[in-house]
């Protein structure tokens, strides 16, 4: 979706939402609405509380953001991406680039999340 796409489109009510995609793509539109200071450490907990939801009521989704037990597939992504080995997670290691960058670290996750998700789409 172009930047000029986002702007003309409505916000999405909750119910209209198939998933986390979807919720993902209205913090993108309206970051400050959705995550407090606009914070990957909140995004990531926003994240993790929908995937304790899906679990708490039986909902079959692909979630790649958390895996309980398990590294998640975007942190194993990112880790080979970023080649950066650590335990933190995806928000850290994110938020630690864009720093460095001087870059926003909302962005940047949003552009390494489109990159995950064209991979994704690949054929293999």
């Amino acid at each position: 979706m172009t930047e000029a796409e986002m702007a003309r489109r409505a916000p999405r009510q909750l119910a209209e939402m198939r998933d986390v995609y979807d919720l993902l793509e209205e913090v993108r539109q309206r970051p400050g609405m959705w995550v407090r200071g606009r914070s990957l450490q909140h995004l990531d907990s926003m994240l993790f509380g929908y995937r304790v939801a899906l679990a708490v009521h039986g909902a079959e989704e692909s979630f790649d953001f958390w895996t309980p037990g398990d590294q998640s597939p975007f942190d194993a992504w990112l880790t080979k991406r970023m080649d950066e080995h650590t335990s933190l997670g995806w928000s850290t290691v994110i938020e630690r680039e864009a720093e460095a960058a001087g870059r926003s670290a909302m962005e940047l996750f949003f552009e390494l999340l489109d990159e995950f998700r064209a991979g994704r789409d690949q054929p293999r």
